[in-house]
């Protein structure tokens, strides 16, 4: 049976924000994560969800050297304006799970050339060590099991289908590129296999 998030490790509150009103799920699964959820997702549709890894430089300070901070603002404004949906931050994945600190030290060797795979491979990191299971269980504790998930990333859809959510769809999450960004996003299409369409016509590249 698939593990279960304890009662101690779960609370729940109404969280009013300049975009809406949701209940906010906070839940202990390793580290300490958040669902936000929108309206009255339905048990038994497929929910619209976005599973968000944390991005401290993108989603609080704006960087853009990613287009983190850009799909959470889109990925909240889909979901206010279908009316429901479900938002999960996942904390503990800065970097693709390497840490703030080793993230910032790629950043240096991405500033002379390498891309953000190449930079933390080079200092000896793994490519990707997020792990979805607590997006899982969430979605479980909340009565979701199929998905409609707002991401550009197959591996993201695999993971949450191996801990037993249904992606009905994938829901593109598409960021605008730029001159400061077009490395990042062209390595995530060519390396991790990110269905990113808009970079083909990307004037600055």
């Amino acid at each position: 049976m698939p593990k279960s998030i304890a009662s101690e490790d779960i609370a729940e509150s109404t969280l009013v924000t300049r975009r809406g009103t949701f209940r906010a799920v906070a839940f202990r699964d390793g580290a300490e994560h958040l669902a936000l959820v929108h309206g009255n997702p339905a048990p038994g549709t497929d929910v619209l969800v976005r599973v968000h890894s944390e991005c401290m430089t993108g989603d609080l300070f704006g960087s853009t050297r990613c287009e983190c901070g850009e799909q959470l603002d889109a990925a909240l404004e889909t979901i206010v304006a279908e009316g429901s949906g479900i938002l999960i931050y996942l904390r503990g994945h800065e970097g693709r799970g390497i840490g703030l600190v080793a993230k910032i030290r790629t950043h240096i060797l991405q500033d002379e050339g390498l891309d953000t795979v190449d930079s933390a491979t080079s200092l000896g990191f793994p490519v990707d060590v997020r792990d979805y299971a607590p997006a899982a269980r969430v979605l479980r504790h909340l009565g979701v099991r199929s998905v409609r998930l707002m991401s550009n990333n197959p591996d993201k859809i695999a993971a949450l289908e191996d801990h037993g959510i249904r992606v009905a769809a994938r829901v593109p999450l598409l960021a605008q590129p730029s001159a400061d960004n077009i490395r990042y996003l062209t390595a995530k299409r060519d390396k991790l296999g990110h269905d990113l369409p808009q970079l083909e016509n990307f004037a600055g590249k």
